[in-house]
């Protein structure tokens, strides 16, 4: 017997003159305020509906990728991901195409890079928002490593010794 079980997610959005609007959800912190996108005779510098569906699309993967990360203990010293939709008219009707998703990880050992993709490529699968369009998702994973700073430290903590050997004898020099 499978078990079944729904969440539910509300919002509330009003109209605020024009194609503006505001968006709300209960218990959430802040409204956002939106308009359709200029080329839509929208005001320019505000959210658009279009960019809330590719920010849906976004945050989904940075927060699935993070939690499969965390419960398959890869250790990581940066993620981000920069996610780009593409709409397109056929036949007179505008819908979105694609969304490109470029995730780029910085692990700290050569030997994550392999397995980083493989958590990246599962978080793709696994993003229920991604899961939920009709249209294709691309994943474009990068890996970087993060590189030792141990020679760049060295000469800083040396610099640090000869300031306060410095502040030392200018305080012996004073007190004499």
């Amino acid at each position: 017997m499978e078990t079944r079980m729904n969440h539910e997610y509300r919002v509330n959005a009003f109209g605020a003159g024009g194609r503006n609007g505001v968006v709300h959800a209960e218990g959430v912190l802040s409204s956002i305020s939106f308009s359709a996108p200029p080329e839509f005779l929208g005001e320019p510098g505000r959210w658009t509906p279009e960019h809330f569906l590719v920010a849906a699309v976004a945050s989904c993967f940075v927060s699935t990728f993070s939690g499969i990360a965390e419960k398959s203990r890869l250790g990581f010293a940066s993620f981000t991901l920069d996610a780009e939709g593409l709409l397109g008219n056929e036949d007179g009707i505008w819908c979105f195409t694609e969304i490109k998703l470029r995730p780029v990880v910085t692990v700290l050992n050569e030997e994550d890079r392999d397995r980083t993709i493989r958590l990246l490529e599962k978080a793709e699968e696994s993003c229920l928002v991604a899961r939920s369009l009709q249209f294709k998702v691309a994943l474009f994973p990068a890996v970087k490593i993060e590189e030792e700073l141990s020679v760049s430290a060295r000469p800083l903590r040396d610099l640090r010794r000869q300031n306060d050997q410095r502040s030392l004898t200018t305080r012996a020099a004073r007190l004499q």
